[in-house]
């Protein structure tokens, strides 16, 4: 299907917008009215410059407050659709967005209000233009899709018709399956945009809060599937409110909206299914390479110059440097099958250590990059001595490099058959340490919805509930995300805290590893005279009061400072290693099948870490 997307959705001027949308490969545009009057170039200019980047101009928008109103306000009205219809002529744009009216003087009549649309289409049509009418959630009198659909119908024009908008059926929770009632020449133009799920008003919550389909809580591809139904064959057209988006580069929100779309398509073509009288409707879906879901971590890479104070941490939690490689200043620290590289070339950085890589297990690392590439994440160029495994990366929002990988398998060249290994003791007693459970990546703050998106669509991830928890500074929003088997999982957070003295604005991350017996783990962590980050004795009574865990495991629980959590599912306990530069550790243990990351203990740690200055280095 061809893919628009309205001007307002980024930021910056006009032309930049133009640029932005035609390099994301968009097919059409929305000309935002403030857009195309805030702008040095004339109508008959952006319409050239839209021909250039093989852009059509499939809308221009809105037009408000037109219908069921007094004979003095539809005059001064139809006064402003002649100049409207005059610029579009100039711009080159056939369709115009009418607007439910949302005005008081506005009559609550729908005889009025069709004679008085009918009355704009006639007009239009000497000028070849078609009125889309849209019904707003906060319309005075017209609020609902099919209230909308109704009048046109009443109206009988053949250059009217009704434009549907996601977020204003489903912000209502209005269900969209009437959409399939509407015939397909009727429906003029689909505008489409998600939003999570917030209570306030639907004005409010539309001006500031869209987003692209995938990164809300909206249904949008089940709305998609019933439009398609009808034989629409029009745009798929995102049209989005958001206050982070305008801020944002508008290349890089173009690539990611564009991402959706595509995203948007493949899970339309799962809603419709297979049966023959769906396959019209699945036939006009452009559809990416399958996903290809991670099975779990391969590694994960620290950037560490000066190897010395995170290979200490490493030895104290029961890690053995199994390796380093053979044509790069890495090395390969085992446990169980956690694996952590530590990269002691890296540039030094002000921030000191940081996790620049994650190694993700593939059932088919080709197919894995294929899918990224279809999806717009940029496939990273790497430097491979002869005899290398193949082994690529892509780029996720904040930068971390994602490589695929397919360990220890005969039918794929394993990464670490590129470390020339060292010699393990025999005698050396196994860890408890046995996997990396997830990894924590603190991403800036207006990338966050992208990222969202990008471990949904490209890696296939499941997404769980948005979180915000308390900082001692302001808010941390989190949000996780993970296989279906919970074998991978990753937590997305963005901090709204601002730098000052006590609160240094650093994205701190951190990788989370399983034990199968954290007693033991902590204490081997002190036996090596590493201390975790301290807990205060308030935060244990405050546990003895909400949990009856009886009194020795109290007591136990204080003693070693582990935080607990619990849910329907099971128990969980974990703890954290000092800060070092942007890294820090987790270790975790989870009993009977416990799913969550230990959120209600956030705000201790966060607290903790605040209070604590970082640790010097080297």
């Amino acid at each position: 299907m061809r893919r628009s997307i309205a001007t307002v959705s980024l930021s910056g001027p006009l032309a930049d917008k133009l640029t932005a949308i035609g390099a994301a490969g968009f097919d059409g545009v929305e000309i935002f009215e403030n857009d195309l009057v805030a702008a040095p170039m004339s109508p008959e200019e952006v319409r050239a410059r839209a021909a250039d980047l093989g852009l059509a101009i499939d809308l221009y928008q809105p037009f408000r407050d037109f219908e069921a109103v007094p004979p003095a306000p539809l005059a001064r009205a139809l006064r402003r659709a002649e100049h409207r219809f005059a610029v579009m002529e100039r711009l080159g744009a056939t369709r115009l967005l009418v607007c439910s009216n949302v005005s008081p003087a506005a009559i609550d009549d729908d005889a009025l209000a069709a004679e008085q649309l009918r009355l704009l289409a006639e007009r239009a049509a000497q000028h070849g233009v078609e009125i889309a009418y849209e019904a707003l959630a906060w319309g005075r009198h017209v609020d609902d899709h099919l209230h909308a659909w109704r009048i046109v119908r009443m109206a009988d024009h053949p250059n009217l018709g009704v434009c549907l908008d996601s977020f204003h059926i489903l912000s209502r929770d209005a269900d969209p399956y009437a959409i399939e009632a509407i015939p397909a020449e009727k429906i003029f133009f689909l505008q489409l945009a998600d939003a999570p799920r917030l209570p306030m008003d639907v004005l409010h919550w539309s001006r500031h809060y869209r987003c692209f389909p995938g990164q809300g809580d909206f249904d949008v591809a089940g709305l998609v599937a019933h439009v398609l139904r009808t034989g629409y064959d029009g745009p798929l057209s995102l049209e989005v409110f958001n206050d982070i988006f305008r801020q944002a580069a508008a290349m890089r929100t173009a690539r990611d909206a564009m991402r959706s779309l595509i995203h948007l398509e493949e899970q339309t073509a799962e809603r419709l299914g297979d049966v023959p009288e769906e396959a019209p409707a699945r036939a006009a879906l452009t559809l990416p390479p399958a996903p290809v879901v991670p099975t779990g971590f391969a590694f994960t890479e620290l950037a560490a110059p000066g190897a010395r104070p995170l290979g200490g941490l490493l030895t104290a939690l029961g890690f053995t440097r199994t390796g380093t490689h053979a044509s790069k200043p890495v090395e390969l620290w085992e446990q169980g099958e956690a694996r952590v590289l530590l990269n002691t070339g890296s540039a030094e950085s002000g921030d000191g250590p940081a996790l620049g890589a994650i190694g993700l297990e593939s059932p088919d690392p080709a197919a894995s990059v294929k899918r990224a590439e279809a999806l717009l994440s940029p496939v990273l160029p790497r430097v491979r001595a002869p005899g290398d495994a193949p082994l690529d990366a892509v780029a996720a929002p904040d930068g971390t490099e994602l490589f695929f990988c397919r360990t220890a398998h005969p039918d794929h060249p394993s990464w670490t058959g590129d470390f020339d290994r060292n010699r393990r003791d025999p005698a050396e007693p196994p860890g408890e340490i046995t996997h990396i459970d997830h990894v924590a990546l603190t991403q800036p703050w207006h990338h966050f919805d992208e990222a969202s998106l990008f471990y949904r669509a490209v890696l296939g991830l499941r997404p769980h509930e948005s979180l915000e928890l308390p900082d001692p500074y302001g808010l941390l929003r989190s949000r996780a995300f993970s296989t279906e088997d919970g074998r991978m999982r990753v937590a997305l957070n963005v901090a709204y805290v601002g730098a000052h003295d006590h609160a240094p604005d650093v994205a701190w991350q951190h990788v989370a590893l399983a034990s199968r017996d954290i007693a033991a783990t902590i204490g081997r962590l002190r036996t090596a005279g590493t201390d975790p980050l301290p807990i205060p004795d308030n935060y244990y009574d405050d546990l003895e009061a909400r949990h009856d865990l009886g009194a020795e495991r109290h007591r136990t629980l204080r003693e070693l400072g582990l935080l607990y959590d619990r849910d329907e599912h099971g128990e969980f306990l974990h703890f954290y290693t000092l800060t070092m530069g942007r890294v820090f550790v987790e270790i975790v243990q989870r009993f009977g099948g416990y799913r969550g990351y230990g959120a209600v203990n956030a705000p201790i740690r966060l607290a903790a870490q605040h209070s604590r200055p970082l640790p010097r280095l080297g």
